[in-house]
């Protein structure tokens, strides 16, 4: 090959490459685009693990994306107040919110089942019937006539039953007692006397304190601790039986979701379940040492009676029953969550509750 004709061809390559690069940058802007989300959060910076999980999300949605899709997570009461995060991610306020959606049970009791209800399931069988039972598909149904698309984006494990004055011994001890309390939970508490109230979680010490409730739950001893509620009331009760494994929840504007690009909206589900396993572990790993120094610091455990356990089962059977015949939506999915919970704890039986009792017993025994 002559050097005329070389050049002649390297030139005709190169500009080749140009038009091919032209061409690229703009077809590259199209598939990555620019997008900026705020996230209201229903709870307070200063409880690191629960908020831990919106900034969970917008980390993994940023390093997944090369920065491109942001995600601006905000306090609670920083653009809207912890119970109204739903009606802001409706009405397109915000993009999305790291909430619970039990929160919002007085627009559609359906909205409780998303996050827990009494008896129901615990973290485990949560997580089993979100991603691989029904429970997404059928949430996000229901969600879609909110205008909004949900995702698990968190998970607390059993809750403990929270902080009274006063012991709770049997079912007259809890009649006119004031407590803050969440979702149906209320409503069955109600019909065993408790007046209940629905507080956002920055708002439960200075109630406390000052008297305008007699008793609170909130999360368990971790963020029970950061929040002090042990210097304000001093009895401490378990299980939190309204809340065996409760899922907090990413919820996204539903058409802002829709119109994400395939792959950011794989980026956000990712990031989700990922902000969904982490808050568990962190979790198990906090609330043991923070339980013993709750304890250290004059906290007195006590286990509800099973007089008052039952009394609650009873009343959580009948309340289902009749938010059922009239709310097609909360009969639909709690049917299905039903009749999965009822098998997979044959399966508990056998499997966790025989291990762990086994371990329970060598720890008490000083073998551990």
């Amino acid at each position: 090959m002559d050097r005329r004709s070389f050049i002649k061809k390297a030139g005709t390559a190169g500009a080749g490459v140009v038009a091919a690069s032209a061409l690229a940058a703009p077809a590259i802007a199209q598939e990555n685009p620019k997008i900026s989300w705020r996230m209201t959060s229903s709870f307070p910076k200063s409880l690191d693990t629960i908020f831990g999980g919106a900034e969970d999300i917008a980390k993994h949605v940023s390093n997944a994306t090369g920065g491109n899709f942001t995600i601006q997570p905000f306090a609670a009461g920083e653009i809207v107040p912890a119970l109204q995060a739903a009606d802001a991610v409706t009405s397109g306020t915000v993009e999305a919110a790291h909430t619970t959606s039990y929160y919002f049970v007085g627009k559609d009791p359906t909205y409780a089942i998303g996050t827990a209800i009494p008896f129901s399931l615990n973290s485990r069988l949560t997580n089993a019937w979100y991603y691989q039972g029904n429970g997404n598909t059928l949430m996000n149904e229901f969600f879609a006539t909110q205008g909004i698309y949900g995702l698990p984006a968190g998970n607390t494990g059993a809750q403990m039953g929270g902080w009274f004055r006063k012991e709770i011994n049997t079912l007259d001890d809890l009649k006119g007692v004031k407590m803050r309390i969440a979702g149906l939970a209320g409503q069955v508490m109600s019909k065993l006397g408790v007046i209940p109230q629905q507080i956002g979680g920055a708002d439960i010490y200075p109630a406390l304190e000052k008297g305008t409730i007699d008793a609170a739950e909130f999360v368990g001893p971790y963020d029970d601790l950061k929040l002090g509620f042990h210097k304000v009331a001093k009895y401490y009760y378990y299980p939190g039986f309204w809340e065996g494994g409760p899922t907090v929840h990413g919820l996204f504007n539903l058409e802002k979701w829709s119109s994400l690009p395939k792959h950011y909206q794989a980026a956000l589900t990712d990031a989700c379940a990922f902000a969904n396993t982490n808050m568990l572990a962190k979790y198990d790993m906090k609330n043991p040492s923070a339980l013993k120094q709750l304890v250290a610091e004059g906290a007195t455990l006590r286990p509800f009676s099973q007089e008052i356990l039952e009394a609650a089962f009873q009343v959580s059977t009948g309340l289902y029953a009749d938010i059922s015949s009239s709310n097609p939506s909360f009969k639909k999915i709690y049917d299905d969550q039903t009749a999965f919970k009822r098998d997979a704890y044959l399966w508990m039986q056998l499997s966790e509750y025989t291990f762990d009792t086994f371990m329970m017993i060598q720890q008490r025994s000083g073998k551990l």
